[in-house]
């Protein structure tokens, strides 16, 4: 087994490689304005299932599904939120939380906040936030550590879009997000009303018409929140 940072270097490389020589088919990522930020231009998959099975096939080994290549209801209204109200990012110490893409972390960034930093466990996220970063003229420093556990430190604003896609995320997440809250960090998510969202326990101060970009969702639109922890 690869070191953690062997590790990290071999997946940035086989990430720079996708990037560099991006291919021609369904199975290639591209860089393309985000729909509903357009500000912000993300690496995203053409189809992020056919990449994913190509590249598994590729690397001989079993992959984290690449959610990082696609981008997301709840991430895109938190992004749009914060370059609407900079104030919320400006000057402050940011933690994007299962960041993906890195679309609300560079967000953050070009709003003003004076540290990024995108957290997510999947490799490829990370080194896709890498990318995403330099492709915005941002600096996001990237972890990869599980942080549910613990109490986030020296974070002013966090943000997490899309976090409650299923019970076992959500009953980890939430307690995460109101400690931090409990310990003074401003903390907003980006929700497209999954079921797994524990709305009585958060406070809605946004609501977006975000264009769809998810595979099956039958409408072109999708009404998203952005809350934030009591």
């Amino acid at each position: 087994m690869l070191a953690p940072m062997r590790a990290a270097a071999h997946v940035l490389a086989e990430l720079e490689r996708e990037i560099v020589v991006p291919g021609a088919g369904l199975d290639r990522l591209r860089l393309t304005p985000v729909p509903f930020v357009p500000e912000v231009r993300l690496h995203l998959a053409e189809d992020a299932i056919v990449w994913w099975a190509r590249m598994e096939a590729s690397v001989g080994r079993r992959l984290p599904p690449p959610y990082w290549a696609s981008v997301w209801a709840g991430g895109q209204a938190l992004a749009r939120h914060l370059l609407d109200h900079p104030e919320l990012a400006a000057g402050r110490r940011v933690l994007d939380l299962a960041a993906g893409s890195g679309l609300v972390a560079v967000a953050a960034a070009l709003a003003g906040a004076d540290r990024v930093e995108a957290n997510d466990i999947d490799p490829y996220a990370v080194a896709a936030v890498t990318f995403n970063a330099r492709a915005n003229r941002v600096r996001v420093t990237t972890s990869g550590a599980d942080l549910l556990d613990s109490v986030p430190a020296g974070v002013d604003l966090l943000v997490a879009g899309d976090v409650f896609y299923d019970r076992g995320m959500a009953r980890r997440v939430l307690p995460f997000l109101h400690r931090a809250a409990a310990a003074g960090t401003d903390v907003l998510v980006g929700d497209p009303g999954r079921g797994h969202l524990p709305a009585h326990r958060l406070a809605v101060v946004a609501d977006y018409p975000v264009p769809t970009t998810e595979p099956c969702v039958g409408s072109p639109v999708r009404r998203v929140q952005v809350l934030r922890a009591r």
